[in-house]
């Protein structure tokens, strides 16, 4: 048997991690702006993270059942106050795709519709609310041939308005900030007008913030700079640095009622140790703040180079679109500079470094860069 080849991969063999740096099996060391998919939230083997999982390992190591255990409530709590959601409750699952679905799940079960109104290029895992997210391939999902899920135009609310006002919608989902639709930001006004609308209808409002959460943006969630709350907010990604968790946020609108949500493995024992650990590195590192200053340094330098198309995005969460494909770019920037990054479509580079990048660190990718330019 072999692996299923679906992704496309460099033939590079990594073995360890440290901080903003990984090394493979030949002694090169990389700097790495990429994080996995922004999974790498504090960092690789952060010593507090590792120290906090192992403890777990030797006490109860994975174990995963129904029951709340006391690490699911210790998370409740410092994840409502690091996010400013101190009266939303936490469900707990596996992955940024799971926690969606049951965000979806739970608006339909609170208003007893069924429609789904997403946007254009948007991307929420593998499930029905995804459309054509790049330019160059489609993962719309076969899940919605019942057309139970339509797109509308990113930051319309005209088009959202005539939507909305048929009162057939059940959810609105929207991400704080796109990532593989290439990193881009709804406006403050728009998303202000988007929650009026929601609140006016009876629909559900869902912030999927599986990419751009958890201090990424350089607030806690991308959304709170148009200083709204949602109704659901999904979370996956670096909640674990690493370690397969997600979640959902769920405002006090919605009543519990057993049976109406399940997991096998969400909220185990395992994962909950490693998103403490995740929430106690970020408060004592102010990894927020960090996202925000060196982020804007960033964004701000990337500016001045003539060859970038469009520089977008917020915090550690960047997008750089040029007017060619940059897959030639991109392999040289790995091969011979030794830096990691993503990309989105055939033109945008996409940077989601951990939060904890240094300026240091930052002046190092530009320099690379610009030798690869």
């Amino acid at each position: 048997m072999k692996p299923f080849d679906v992704f496309p991969l460099f033939d590079i063999n990594i073995i360890k991690g440290k901080g903003c740096y990984v090394y493979d099996d030949k002694g090169n060391e990389y700097l790495d702006l990429y994080g996995g998919h922004a999974v790498i939230s504090v960092g690789h083997s952060h010593p507090y993270y590792v120290r906090k999982v192992t403890e777990q390992l030797n006490k109860i190591g994975f174990y995963s059942n129904s029951v709340i255990n006391q690490l699911q409530v210790e998370l409740a709590e410092k994840l409502g106050e690091q996010s400013g959601y101190t009266d939303y409750s936490l469900f707990l699952v596996n992955s940024g795709a799971e926690a969606n679905e049951n965000a979806l799940k739970l608006a339909s079960f609170h208003n007893g519709r069924k429609k789904i109104l997403a946007f254009s290029k948007a991307f929420h895992g593998r499930t029905s609310a995804t459309v054509e997210a790049t330019d160059s391939k489609s993962y719309s999902s076969p899940i919605n041939k019942n057309g139970l899920v339509e797109f509308a135009p990113f930051n319309d609310i005209d088009f959202v308005s005539n939507k909305l006002r048929t009162q057939e919608y059940s959810s609105v989902i929207i991400e704080g900030i796109q990532g593989v639709g290439g990193v881009q930001i709804p406006e403050d006004a728009f998303l202000k007008s988007l929650r009026e609308l929601c609140t006016r209808t009876g629909t559900v409002l869902i912030l999927d913030e599986i990419q751009s959460g958890y201090g990424r943006s350089g607030k806690f969630f991308a959304h709170q700079y148009a200083d709204i709350k949602p109704d659901l907010i999904t979370v996956a990604k670096g909640i674990g640095n690493g370690f397969p968790m997600s979640g959902v946020l769920i405002s006090p609108i919605f009543e519990a009622i057993y049976g109406q949500l399940g997991t096998t493995f969400g909220g185990n024992h395992l994962a909950c140790a490693a998103a403490i650990a995740v929430l106690d590195i970020m408060k004592n590192e102010n990894l927020v703040e960090n996202s925000r200053k060196v982020g804007e340094y960033l964004i701000n330098e990337l500016k001045g180079f003539p060859q970038i198309k469009d520089v977008r995005g917020r915090g550690l969460m960047i997008g750089m679109e040029f007017d060619n494909p940059i897959g030639e770019k991109r392999k040289r920037l790995l091969f011979e500079e030794k830096v990691f990054t993503g990309s989105s479509g055939t033109n945008v580079f996409r940077l989601l470094p951990p939060l904890c990048l240094s300026m240091d660190e930052s002046d190092k990718f530009l320099t690379r860069f610009r030798k690869v330019l």
